[in-house]
């Protein structure tokens, strides 16, 4: 018989190169190596990996581009949702998880893998993420975590893989950077405090421009399709043509401050020029042409969406449900927001769209109403004031 099969989601550092030396030597398996692009990579970067995997002895190595089925089934709803975690983050990392490890799952399920891992440690959020997907998709693959069940420090991995005959400089950077289509997290001394603040040189994008610029968002039933004169068949190269032009502002840079999944706090660093624009521009052309009672139901269902995505419940049923609601309120969200661009910041500076609800035809606020009287609104806020007035009576008649 041969050897067993163990899919690994690989990334090439430290951590996922210690597991294709642990997994093929010491446990036997055959070791087949997969990484998920989700718009993090350049085709350079790609090559490497795919090379460094093969020198480390993986039986096969899959690169498997998944950004358009991640715009498609999440960040579409992220901006529906106008979806920043704890009014900050907009789920740049957590988001991108569950896409990689569903196709991870996928492709252990198609070459019929025994076993399926990943290199996470026991102090995070990813290993939650990783095993409740691979639990709920391949429920009899059995998951093998060997930096998590082994408790390994860097030192420790480190003296493995030389020992193992990998000849190679395990520099530890300064900040863990990771990238994605949806915004870049930057990690580092400074975010495992509770009061620093990273500096300029750990942010990848640097400050190059300093001209400010006006840019035309269009947005089509919710979705950026064009930005100034050039429309885009795929969203996706619209966001990264948006952030091609606002990251060298250095726009979108923060610390996020949440909760993790295992209940502890935490801290990362991120910059997401696109994401931040697009949900602040989305979101102020709702406000034009959505009901009040519109955005408010959305607002509570977005909130949860997130909190669901975060914590890694991508594939229950109630986020599909969700998913139709949001959908469904796109309808009229069409139009065209404006945005000024300018170091550091940028801000919204109004919206075309033929949905627009604040028509003239029916008045102008402050100024004068052309759909109702005087007298409306006076028998109007009578009745909408009965129920306090007669609770104010009856308590002020028997206290």
């Amino acid at each position: 018989m041969g050897k067993q099969k163990v899919v690994l989601a690989f990334s090439g550092g430290l951590d996922t190169s210690y597991c294709v030396k642990y997994l093929s030597e010491d446990k036997g398996l055959e070791v087949y190596s997969i990484l998920v692009d989700t718009g993090g990579f350049s085709a350079e970067e790609l090559q490497q990996i795919e090379a460094k995997a093969i020198s480390l002895g993986v039986a096969k190595h899959l690169t498997v581009n998944q950004t358009d089925v991640y715009y498609q089934q999440c960040i579409k709803y992220l901006v529906f949702g106008n979806i920043l975690k704890n009014n900050t983050y907009p789920l740049s990392v957590s988001a991108e998880r569950a896409f990689q490890a569903m196709a991870v799952a996928e492709y252990a399920k198609n070459i019929g893998a025994e076993y399926v891992a990943h290199g996470s440690t026991g102090a995070g959020n990813d290993q939650v993420r990783f095993d409740m997907i691979f639990r709920i998709l391949i429920p009899d693959v059995q998951i093998i975590t060997p930096i998590r069940d082994n408790k390994l420090s860097r030192e420790q991995e480190i003296e493995y893989l030389k020992a193992k005959g990998v000849q190679q400089e395990w520099h530890k950077a300064a900040y863990s950077i990771n990238k994605g289509l949806w915004g870049t997290s930057v990690g580092g001394k400074e975010t495992l405090t509770s009061h620093g603040y990273l500096p300029e040189s750990a942010f990848p994008t640097q400050l190059t421009k300093q001209e400010p610029q006006s840019v035309k968002l269009h947005f089509e039933k919710g979705e950026l399709v064009g930005i100034n004169e050039q429309q885009f068949s795929n969203p996706v190269e619209a966001i990264k043509k948006l952030t091609e032009m606002a990251a060298p502002f250095a726009i979108g840079r923060d610390i996020h401050v949440g909760d993790t999944i295992i209940g502890i706090k935490g801290r990362v660093g991120f910059e997401a020029a696109a994401p931040l624009i697009i949900i602040k521009a989305h979101h102020t052309l709702e406000k034009h042409v959505l009901t009040k009672w519109q955005l408010y139901w959305k607002e509570q269902l977005a909130n949860w969406y997130g909190n669901l995505l975060h914590e890694g419940q991508y594939l229950d049923p109630v986020m599909r449900n969700i998913e139709t609601f949001l959908t469904d309120t796109q309808t009229h969200v069409t139009g065209i927001v404006h945005v000024q661009l300018a170091p550091y910041r940028f801000y919204v500076t109004g919206i075309e769209s033929a949905f627009d609800l604040m028509s003239a035809k029916f008045g102008s606020y402050g100024e004068m109403n052309n759909a109702w009287s005087g007298e409306d609104v006076r028998g109007f806020s009578k009745i909408l004031s009965n129920q306090a007035m007669i609770y104010s009576k009856i308590s002020k008649e028997n206290e």
